[in-house]
C-alpha cells in the first residue's frame, strides 16, 4: 500500500476540499477527516493503515466488492480504444450492448434505455420524460408527481421536488413545483400514521393513500408516482405484501405513470437484477445507477416501457435532454464486465440464499434495550434505535445529535465498521454490505454492533 503523508493530506483537504452532505466544521476543528486509500473485497483501509469492514458498499454501490482487477483492466483497455464519444445522435458498441443487457434484465416491456451518469440524473430524466409524455398525449396539465414521506430521490432541482425530506429542501426553496407526499411503508410506525391492523392490510392502506392524493389533486394533474421498492431514507422500509400490486392498479386506473426508483435496490441489493422483479410488479420506468458498475466508473440509466417510448418513434419528436458523459464508453464497458461477474459468481443467488441468515444475525440485537426494530430485505437492512421499546419512543433532536453524530457514527468507525447512522427519519443504523459476503461476516457485523450499541445505551 502506498505511503501517504497524513498531515499534508489533512491540510490540503482542510484548505480546498468541500465534502458532500457533510459539515465542513469537522475539518476546521482540528479533528480532520477519515481518508480512505484502498479497498479489497469487503474491507477498506484509511491513510493511517487502519482496516475497516465496508458495511455500506461505499454508498450502496460496490456490490461486487472492492479491488476487482478485472474491472480496472476493462476500463483501461476501453479508454485506450475509445475513451469518449457522446451518444447525442451517435452511438458506440458498449452503450448499445449495455442497453440490450439492461432491457433483458428489466421486467415486462421496459426495453428502452436512456443513459445518464448517476441516480439523481436518472430520476431527473424520468421526471422530465413523464411531463413530456403527457404533453405528447394532449394532456399538458398532467405534471405533478407523488412520492413518499422521508423518501430520498436525489439532489437536482427536479429530483429534489420528488424527495420527501423537508430539511433537505428548505435551504433551496423555491424548488420545482408539483411534488406531493403520501405515507411510506414503515409498519413499525403505522400507529403514528393512524393505522392499526395486519401488515397486509397496512399495505393496502398505504397504497390507497396514493389513490386519495391523486383524487385530491385531480387525476388530470398527476403525471407520475415515484417509489423505491425498498425505501432507503428512514431506514429500509420494505413493501408490505400486495402493496405494489395495488399501486399498479391505482396508476392504471387514473392514467398515472409508475416509476420504480431502483438506484439502490437495483443490481442484486434485494436478490434480483431489479427489485421490481422480486416484488412482482412492472413499472412504466425504472431509474438505476450505483451497483450497475459496482462503482468502478460512474453511470446511471432510465429504463422506459414501450408505451412511454411510443411517441418518440415517429416524425420529428425528440427528447431534448441528455448528459455529456451519459452512456460513457468506459463506464458502459465496466458495467458489462461487472454484470458478467454477477452472473458467473451468482451474486443474486448468494443474496437470496443468505438474506434470511443476515436478518437473523441482526435480529439477535433486539435483546438490547436500544434496538426497536430490524427491517429490510436482501442485503439491505435498517436497525431503528429507540429510547423506550415498550412505547417505541424515539430520541429528541438533542439526543439524536449526541447519539448519532456525537457518538455512534464515530464509535462504529473506530470499532472497524463503516456503515450509516442516520436521522433523516427516526434514528437508524443502515447496512448494505457487498453482495459477496456470507454468514461469517454477518456474525462479525453483529458483534461490532452489539458492542457499540451496548455502550451507546450506557451513555444515554
Amino acid at each position: 500500500m502506498t505511503d501517504y503523508n497524513e498531515a499534508d493530506l489533512q491540510q490540503k483537504a482542510k484548505d480546498h476540499l468541500w465534502m458532500h452532505f457533510a459539515r465542513q466544521s469537522v475539518m476546521e476543528d482540528g479533528h480532520g477527516v477519515p481518508i480512505i486509500v484502498k479497498g479489497q473485497g469487503h474491507h477498506i483501509w484509511d491513510s493511517t493503515g487502519k482496516k475497516y469492514f465496508d458495511g455500506l458498499s461505499g454508498l450502496f454501490v460496490v456490490n461486487a466488492g472492492h479491488g476487482r482487477k478485472r474491472l480496472a483492466e476493462t476500463a483501461a483497455k476501453q479508454a485506450e480504444e475509445l475513451a469518449f464519444f457522446p451518444i447525442w445522435s451517435y452511438a458506440h458498441p458498449n452503450a448499445i450492448e449495455l442497453a440490450d443487457r439492461l432491457a433483458g434484465y428489466a421486467p415486462g416491456d421496459l426495453n428502452r434505455v436512456f443513459f445518464s451518469t448517476g441516480g439523481g440524473e436518472a430520476v431527473e430524466t424520468a421526471f422530465k420524460l413523464a411531463k413530456y409524455y403527457w404533453k405528447l398525449q394532449g394532456r399538458p396539465t398532467k405534471h405533478k408527481v407523488i412520492s413518499r414521506a422521508v423518501a430520498y430521490h436525489g439532489t437536482p432541482q427536479g429530483a429534489l421536488a420528488i424527495t420527501g425530506i423537508p430539511a433537505m429542501k428548505e435551504m433551496f426553496e423555491p424548488i420545482t413545483p408539483g411534488g406531493f407526499r403520501v405515507p411510506n411503508t414503515n409498519y413499525y410506525r403505522a400507529k403514528e400514521m393512524g393505522f392499526e391492523g395486519s401488515i397486509e392490510q397496512f399495505g393496502q392502506w398505504a397504497a390507497n393513500r396514493i389513490e386519495e392524493m391523486i383524487l385530491f389533486e385531480g387525476p388530470e394533474t398527476v403525471a407520475a408516482v415515484f417509489l423505491e421498492p425498498v425505501q432507503n431514507s428512514g431506514g429500509c422500509f420494505p413493501p408490505p405484501p400486495g402493496y405494489f400490486q395495488r399501486v399498479r392498479e391505482i396508476c392504471d386506473q387514473y392514467d398515472v405513470l409508475l416509476v420504480a426508483d431502483e438506484v439502490i435496490t437495483g443490481f442484486g441489493r434485494i436478490g434480483n437484477m431489479f427489485a421490481s422483479t422480486t416484488y412482482g410488479f412492472v413499472p412504466d420506468m425504472i431509474t438505476c445507477a450505483k451497483g450497475m458498475t459496482s462503482g468502478y466508473s460512474p453511470i446511471g440509466a432510465t429504463i422506459v416501457s414501450e408505451k412511454v417510448y411510443e411517441p418518440f418513434k415517429h416524425g420529428t419528436t425528440a427528447f431534448y435532454h441528455g448528459y455529456t458523459f451519459g452512456g460513457h464508453p468506459v463506464s458502459s464497458a465496466v458495467a458489462l464486465a461487472n454484470l458478467d461477474i454477477f452472473e458467473e459468481e451468482k451474486l443474486n443467488e448468494n443474496v437470496r440464499e443468505n438474506s434470511p441468515l443476515f436478518r437473523a444475525a441482526l435480529e439477535r440485537l433486539t435483546d438490547l434495550p436500544i434496538v426497536g426494530d430490524v427491517r429490510g430485505d436482501g442485503y439491505f437492512f435498517g436497525i431503528e434505535l429507540v429510547k423506550d421499546k415498550a412505547t417505541r419512543t424515539t430520541f429528541d433532536d438533542d439526543e439524536s445529535e449526541r447519539l448519532l453524530r456525537g457518538f455512534l457514527s464515530k464509535a462504529l468507525f473506530d470499532a472497524g465498521l463503516y456503515c450509516r447512522a442516520d436521522d433523516r427519519g427516526d434514528p437508524v443504523i443502515q447496512l448494505a454490505p457487498p453482495l459477496t459476503i456470507g454468514p461469517a461476516e454477518f456474525d462479525e457485523i453483529e458483534g461490532i454492533l452489539r458492542g457499540v450499541l451496548t455502550e451507546a445505551w450506557s451513555r444515554l
